[in-house]
Parts: structure tokens; sequence; C-alpha cells
């Protein structure tokens, strides 16, 4: 029995929990995505360093408060920069929209041709960001690093292995499930998100009802905004700041979009779940768990990993594959086109 606690123990701290955290955060980032896609009908590839704006943004705000002595505590300052992040993103994206995506949306340029677009917007705020805040790691969390350490956790239960509970980890579970909820009661609740599902499912039917279109998309990249900050910084202080890390994001992001279906805000959080277990599940090497289950004799002697973590993006773009070739709708029957 005693051999069993270990195990999930073990299991509960290098896969349970990190992938919670991680799941959290391509929910968000894919929520944003699918967002776009139901709304303004393009996939847009500069929602990865849409992210690292905001969270470039939080970060500066939040090293101003840490030089005036301003902190939360127990909890990350970052969480007091949040609002002011969501600002400056916010002005960001209404300001490339009104620049850039409006003129190909009035001449009703066709969605590849956004795509396109999108990609060019996406070097502009790749080299923008690194040009402010630099190319090299970033680590601006403060307060409390652990809820319970695993020194602590083993004393506490007198298990071999301990469970540490990073405060990172679990504000970030915390802070996902409210911004869900809110945006969910805003879609549903609402007037204006109302508004919003109206404009996604029928454009024209939307326009001949007295929907004001500019403010949907207006609204819309507010949303957009305020998801990919907190998801930009949420990462950010689960594990570190760098720029060139929220691109590479941009691919498990997709394929959490996809998944769960591109334009189906469930089918995004299911999809960020879905690919953040299996790149941590497939990328962890289970040696230390068999060790507790298996007979001694039967202990293995290598890693028991199927791939390296060098290779974890790889997982991601294996399952967008799979998921094209065999469901293209995703999970939950998303927009195909």
């Amino acid at each position: 029995m005693i051999d069993l606690l270990n195990a999930l123990a073990v299991l509960a701290n290098f896969v349970i929990m990190p992938a919670l955290a991680y799941g959290s955060q391509l929910a968000l980032g894919a929520l944003g995505v699918t967002l776009i896609y139901g709304i303004l009908r393009f996939s847009n590839f500069a929602h990865g360093d849409t992210m690292a704006f905001g969270a470039m943004a939080t970060i500066l705000v939040t090293w101003a408060l840490q030089a005036q002595g301003v902190t939360l505590g127990p909890l990350p300052t970052a969480l007091l920069a949040l609002p002011f992040g969501i600002f400056a993103t916010c002005l960001l994206l209404l300001a490339t929209d009104r620049l850039v995506y409006r003129f190909y949306r009035e001449q009703k340029a066709a969605p590849v041709i956004l795509v396109i677009v999108s990609m060019g917007v996406m070097f502009v705020m790749n080299g923008l960001v690194r040009f402010i805040i630099g190319v090299d790691d970033q680590n601006f969390a403060d307060g409390a690093r652990f809820l319970i350490s695993a020194r602590e956790f083993r004393e506490l239960t007198g298990l071999r292995e301990g469970l540490a509970i990073k405060s990172t980890a679990v504000i970030t579970v915390v802070v996902a499930v409210l911004v869900v909820a809110a945006l969910f009661w805003f879609l549903n609740k609402t007037r204006t998100g109302k508004s919003m599902r109206a404009f996604s499912d029928n454009e024209d039917l939307a326009l001949l009802s007295g929907i004001n279109p500019e403010r949907v998309v207006a609204i819309t990249w507010i949303i957009v905004a305020a998801l990919a900050t907190t998801a930009g910084v949420l990462y950010g202080l689960d594990k570190t700041f760098k720029p060139f890390t929220y691109f590479q994001l941009l691919l498990p992001i997709f394929a959490a979009a996809i998944v769960g279906g591109l334009g189906s805000p469930i089918g995004a959080i299911a999809g960020g779940f879905v690919i953040a277990f299996s790149e941590v599940t497939i990328t962890y090497a289970f040696k230390r768990f068999a060790g507790y289950l298996l007979p001694e004799a039967w202990e293995p002697d290598g890693l028991v990993q199927l791939l390296s973590t060098d290779y974890k993006f790889a997982v991601s773009f294996a399952i967008l594959i799979i998921v094209l070739l065999f469901r293209p709708t995703g999970l939950f029957q998303g927009k195909t086109a």
C-alpha cells in the first residue's frame, strides 16, 4: 500500500499537477484563437506573440511596482499588474485591427489572405517584444513559491516521495477557472455576448438584425487581449518568460483549438487539457513510478520514456495530424469553414 501511495505521489508531482497548470494555460490561449476564428473568420498566427506582448507589458509594470515596494505578500505582484498588461494589449490589438485587418475585412478578403497578414503581424510583434525587453529569460515571479514543499509533504505523510505544490500552478488553475466562467457568463447571459454569438453563427442575419459589426469586432479583440495576456502571464509565472517561447507555444495552442473543434469555446478548453496531458505523459520518464509498482526483479533499467522532452511539441503535431485526418471538425464539432 505504501508503494502505491509513493507511486501516486510521483505521478501527481511530475505529471498531474504540471499538466493541469499547462492545460489551463493552453486552454486560455486556445480560447483566444477559437474566438477569432469563430467571429472574425480567420486563424490568427500572431496569437502567441500577442501573449508575449501582454506578458511583457505586465512584467514591466510588475518591476515598477516592485521598485516602489508594492507587493501582494504571498501572491505574485504580477496579478496586481495584470490589468495594466491587459489594457496595453487591448490598445495594441485595436490599433492593429484599425491599421491592418480592417482594410482586408472591408475588401472581403479570403481567410487565407488574413492568415498571411497575421503572420506578418506576428513577426512585427515578436520583434517589438524582443526589442523592448530583450531575448533572455525574465523571472518576475515573487511571493510564496510553494503552498506545500516536498519536504513538508514527506514529514506530514511519512512517505518516501514528496509532493511539491507550486503556488503558481494553483494560481494558474484558479485564475483559468474564474476567467472561463466569466467568459461563458458574458457570452451566454449578456446582450453583447449574445450579439457576438449571433454574428458568429450567421453574419448576414446578424447585420439584418441591427448588430453593429465593428462593435462586435472591437469587443472580440478586447476579450482576446484579456485571454492572451492572462495566459501569457500565467505561463511566465509557472515557467519563465522568454519571447521566443511564446512563438513555439503557437503549435500546441492551435492543436488544442483544432482538437477540441475550431470555433468551439468548450472544445478549446477540452483540447487544451488533451494536448497538455498528452505532452507531459508521453515525455515523462516513468522509471521511478514503475519502480514502486513492479517487483524488484522486474524494475526497468531504462528511463521508461516514450519521447525525450526535447520532442514534446512533436506530440502536439502528431495529435493535430491524427485529428485532421480522422475528425477534422474536432471533438466538439467546430467550424470547418
